[in-house]
């Protein structure tokens, strides 16, 4: 665990609302980025950020350091970020689809100024790579987005994800299989 981070764990353990402060601020992008990789959806993904860090101060007297800190936070994220995807597969099997046209921000990339033909390309992309994920169960979809977007250890991911580093690498496998499987033909086709 970084020096600074159990300073301030133990200022707010202690009651400084600066301490815990300074760990939000430090961690708050790193929660977002991962809650937006998981959900797909921005306000979603600032609800995951609140409730990860209100969880997290409600349950800071008992976080023991055996992880790193960053760890711990994923692992609620991951949590939290997982339940408002089951209430929202649960809402959608009683609800008519959606218009996709905002579903496919979830795996872009921020550029500068791409022109119309590619976006369209990105647009078809994205659509592919988000069909693909759907495809994942949603233990494979963590450790995959923890794994190759936020580059977590095998160990950090088993950590984050309450199972041991087998299990974590077979989650890893898995989803890469599945994702191979699912986006060759248009790999092949295209070129």
């Amino acid at each position: 665990m970084n020096d600074s981070d159990s300073v301030a764990i133990e200022r707010a353990v202690a009651g400084d609302g600066d301490g815990f402060k300074v760990l939000v601020e430090r961690y708050s992008r790193l929660v977002f980025r991962l809650a937006y990789r998981m959900t797909g959806n921005e306000s979603e993904a600032e609800d995951v950020v609140q409730e990860t860090f209100l969880r997290a101060y409600r349950s800071l007297s008992s976080y023991d350091g055996r992880s790193s800190f960053s760890t711990w936070l994923y692992r609620i994220a991951t949590n939290y970020s997982l339940d408002l995807i089951a209430k929202r597969n649960r809402r959608a099997e009683l609800q008519p689809p959606l218009d996709d046209e905002h579903a496919d921000r979830q795996w872009e990339t921020p550029s500068s100024a791409p022109g119309p033909d590619r976006l369209a390309a990105s647009s078809q992309i994205h659509r592919r790579i988000r069909n693909a994920m759907s495809l994942l169960s949603a233990q494979e979809r963590s450790a995959f987005v923890l794994r190759h977007f936020e580059e977590l250890s095998v160990e950090e991911i088993s950590d984050s994800l309450g199972i041991g580093p087998s299990a974590a690498r077979h989650c890893i496998f898995r989803a890469v299989q599945k994702l191979r499987r699912s986006l060759a033909p248009y790999v092949s086709s295209e070129l």
